[in-house]
């Protein structure tokens, strides 16, 4: 099996939302937010046609995908006691609900990573795969994500 080549990376930042964690004992608990920012690791055993792991200009949908989730948005565990209150504040035009399993950026960073490889495995069939994500909440806290999809491994491996 050959082993990878070709790796690149793209970031995109400016996502402000804020969330909570509601089960935590410490502040977490309270609603707080960040400029939130995500770092993506791509990987190819060869390049396309243009010379490219990954062409960014065709990362919109991922970006698109982003903006929605995070841009301007309150995210909300879906076990929050205060869901209810959080969705009528939604429904009055207070806020912009996002509900997630987990709001934490670990959880995060596997969500973006799934993303990601779902656009590229769609487009490009396992030439390419997203093998790292990074979620960071400011420049001191970051949270990272790391697995080579199964299906990219038929044709090449960061484990080798």
């Amino acid at each position: 099996m050959p082993s990878i080549r070709y790796t690149c990376t793209k970031h995109f930042e400016g996502y402000p939302c804020c969330h909570r964690q509601w089960n935590h004992p410490g502040h977490c608990r309270f609603v707080h937010g960040y400029s939130r920012s995500f770092t993506f690791w791509f990987a190819a055993d060869h390049l396309d046609e243009y010379g490219f792991v990954v062409d960014f200009s065709t990362l919109k949908p991922l970006e698109k995908k982003l903006r929605k989730q995070f841009d301007h948005t309150f995210l909300i565990n879906a076990n929050d006691p205060l869901l209810r209150e959080w969705e009528d504040l939604h429904i009055k035009g207070a806020l912009d609900l996002r509900v997630m399993n987990n709001v934490g950026m670990e959880f995060s960073a596997e969500l973006v990573w799934k993303w990601a490889n779902e656009l590229l495995f769609d487009r490009d069939r396992g030439r390419t795969c997203c093998w790292r994500t990074e979620a960071r909440e400011n420049d001191a806290n970051a949270a990272f994500f790391e697995l080579t999809p199964d299906w990219f491994k038929t044709s090449g491996s960061l484990e080798e």
